[in-house]
């Protein structure tokens, strides 16, 4: 047996293990999601989609037919020790009530010249088990088992079960289930469709029958090709056909099946038109006309195990093609997320790391070294006096610029740079939503959706990216303190540029300027212009120092690269990667790719 034969035989066969029944469970429960999904987007789109209102009918009409399926081996309604059931479908006005009656030579069906009187499946047998009409109830879960006469239109969610002796059976039909069901053509049919296509699912042997003016409809022909995979033996029955034209009917039937079906062509039997006729006349004509034929399609039945996978395995590619293109936009937008941060990082390095206006970070680094300068008599009182006054003086220097409004941002321009980049990307990907509006409705949906919740929830994102970027400040100093004390560390090796900064006035000042720079006193571009900073950095550069201090300095951009990168990925792209997870429900599928792969993995 081939690997695919195994697995087929393991997932699907009634005879299962616990493992079997929870693949089972798992494939019946990942249909029904994957049904309210479609059927929340139909309700959703309404009459402004057009190609989901003509596209997504379907896609719903056989995910119904494989879960009934599904259900129905789940439930073991297929052994041999089941009754076989026997369907009559049709559209309306085609006489599927009277052919129940015409079968049996009992009025079981009540046929009615109303369209659309019938909206209940309707079951007739011989008595049953308590035991196997509570399976039945199982497969019909949430409708409720009533006679047929106490069955309201108003209430779908019913049907009729009624038990007849089986001594007024036909004797071939007392192990058979009957069921009449509604139309599957009329604008009302939408509300009971399911219900249709659960006995489809169901039953053994199918009787289609169809009047000379309805056989050709194409709801006709979908509803056949939409059963094929359930490989039920079928009968056609053409009702009120007119004889003269009977050979061309026949020869027209047949140059459809073989358009929409591909297996061979079933028997037709047609059904003169007969004016005011009574049922027990018709039960007299018909009777030996159908009871052959169907005694002989109740014997050609199969049980039909299987049936279940092979729906599914007819329409998994068209039912999954939705979901995959979600997959593909969430994807898409991951990429561009990708994109969007190489693209911040590029600037972050062009505009601050590697501009030499805006470039600070060292500068504080330098500062700090100031700090720990042991100048005789000053480093120390230095050191001391920046810590006690620094507090009180960066307040009252920042009031003092806030009154003059030369500066508002303390922590200087690179905190600017970033707002400007965050601000900047989320600017461009709202235009990229607006000028790329997609390329078919699903993505224009998906666009529109995500670009929407971009645009309301944008001034929000950019301040908790403020706020996250204050905290990166904040959180990189100590990386500053840590190139600080690497620097002096380095410099006490070489005593001869230590003792040359100590016997001039250069440090003194300078490290006045440090202390200035941490209190607010001065601004950064200030403090790297100064002379006694210049004279510093020069007599550092110029010295065995010079090297290692370049070197510093390039270690500190690659952390503080690493830092921002960080920041951009959980402050900006990671807040924006959830967005599409927060579409309306009725504008997304939102099955998710693990869920995806789960039940392909059954199949």
């Amino acid at each position: 047996m081939s690997s695919t034969g195994s697995r087929n035989a393991i997932v699907y066969n009634p005879e299962r293990s616990s493992t079997d029944s929870g693949q089972f469970t798992s494939m019946l429960s990942f249909l029904r999601l994957l049904r309210q999904r479609y059927t929340k987007a139909v309700e959703q789109a309404g009459d402004r989609d057009p190609e989901i209102q003509s596209a997504y009918p379907s896609l719903l009409q056989s995910l119904t037919l494989a879960e009934s399926s599904l259900h129905r081996e789940s439930l073991q309604l297929i052994g041999p020790s089941e009754p076989l059931h026997l369907g009559v479908f049709g559209p309306t006005q085609s006489g599927k009530s009277s052919l129940i009656n015409w079968l049996t030579g009992l009025p079981l069906a009540v046929p009615s010249p109303l369209a659309g009187f019938t909206v209940h499946p309707q079951g007739f047998s011989a008595p049953r088990s308590p035991g196997w009409l509570d399976r039945l109830g199982l497969y019909f879960e949430g409708s409720r088992r009533l006679s047929s006469r106490s069955l309201d239109a108003s209430e779908l969610h019913a049907f009729g079960f009624d038990v007849s002796e089986a001594s007024r059976l036909p004797d071939f039909l007392n192990g058979v289930i009957l069921w009449d069901t509604p139309d599957f053509d009329s604008v009302a049919s939408n509300r009971y469709q399911d219900a249709v296509l659960r006995i489809a699912a169901l039953v053994d042997v199918v009787v289609l029958i169809v009047s000379k003016d309805k056989y050709g409809d194409l709801t006709v022909w979908e509803f056949l090709r939409l059963i094929e995979p359930l490989a039920q033996p079928t009968l056609l029955v053409v009702n009120k056909s007119d004889p003269e034209s009977e050979a061309a009917l026949l020869a027209s039937i047949q140059t459809k099946w073989a358009s929409f079906r591909k297996d061979p062509l079933p028997e037709i039997v047609s059904v003169p038109y007969r004016r005011d006729s009574a049922e027990s006349a018709m039960h007299e004509t018909m009777a030996p006309r159908l009871q052959p034929k169907i005694r002989q399609l109740l014997a050609l039945s199969t049980r039909r195990e299987g049936a279940a996978h092979r729906l599914i395995e007819t329409h998994w590619n068209a039912w999954i093609q939705p979901v995959q293109a979600e997959h593909m936009l969430s994807h898409q937008w991951r990429e561009r997320l990708d994109a969007l941060l190489s693209e911040c990082m590029e600037r972050y390095q062009r505009d601050y790391l590697n501009h030499p206006n805006h470039y600070e970070t060292f500068q504080r680094a330098l500062a700090e070294l100031l700090t720990l300068l042991e100048v005789p008599g000053i480093g120390s009182a230095l050191h001391a006096a920046r810590r006690v006054v620094t507090w009180p003086m960066r307040q009252l220097t920042r009031l003092g610029r806030a009154a003059s409004g030369r500066e508002t941002n303390v922590d200087g321009v690179e905190r600017a740079v970033l707002h400007q980049l965050a601000q900047h990307a989320l600017i461009q990907l709202s235009e990229e939503l607006m000028l790329e509006p997609g390329r078919d409705i699903a993505e224009q949906r998906w666009r529109g959706g995500v670009g929407q919740l971009l645009s309301s929830r944008r001034s929000q994102l950019l301040g908790r990216f403020d706020q996250a970027a204050q905290d990166y400040v904040i959180q990189f100093r100590p990386e500053i303190e840590s190139t600080a004390r690497s620097l002096y560390a380095h410099l006490e090796e070489h005593p001869v540029v230590l003792n040359s900064l100590r016997a001039t006035r250069v440090t003194t000042d300078a490290a006045a300027l440090g202390v200035a720079l941490h209190t607010g006193g001065i601004g950064v571009q200030d403090f790297v212009i100064a002379p006694a900073i210049l004279s510093m950095t020069s007599i550092l550069a110029e010295s065995a120092l010079g090297h290692f201090m370049n070197r510093a300095q390039e270690q500190l951009k690659r952390k503080q690269m690493d830092a921002v990168h960080a920041l951009f990925e959980r402050a900006l792209c990671g807040p924006l990667a959830t967005i599409p997870e927060a579409i309306d429900p009725g504008l997304r599928i939102g099955i998710t790719p693990e869920q995806l792969e789960n039940a392909t993995s059954l199949r």
